[in-house]
């Protein structure tokens, strides 16, 4: 009998609420707060926090914190706006942290 195999996903590693699927990560090239960071292009089951400016790495960027939409913890960020323009790529793309998040499926 075959086995059913659903997409590999991401999920959030205090509770596994799903966040994001693997086929979405963008780069994994990222830093956030604690350590390495990956770019989705979309993120589910989150909620984000409010807008605000932070200076990261690569500028001056607005941004809100994305928390998991079960448990609230802080999984990392959502690029609301880039104010250079060769970081615009990013505006609307979500950083979700490696040490914040578990796959599952693999």
């Amino acid at each position: 009998m075959a086995e059913l195999i659903g997409p590999r996903l991401y999920s959030c590693s205090n509770c596994r609420n799903q966040v994001s699927l693997h086929d979405d990560i963008i780069s994994k090239s990222f830093h956030g707060r604690n350590g390495r960071a990956f770019l989705f292009s979309h993120a589910m089951n989150v909620v984000t926090g409010p807008k605000e400016d932070r200076h990261l790495l690569t500028g001056l960027h607005t941004v809100a914190d994305v928390y998991c939409g079960d448990c609230r913890e802080v999984l990392g960020w959502k690029y609301e706006r880039a104010y250079e323009a060769s970081q615009r790529y990013k505006e609307g793309k979500f950083i979700l942290e490696k040490s914040k998040i578990v796959k599952e499926n693999w």
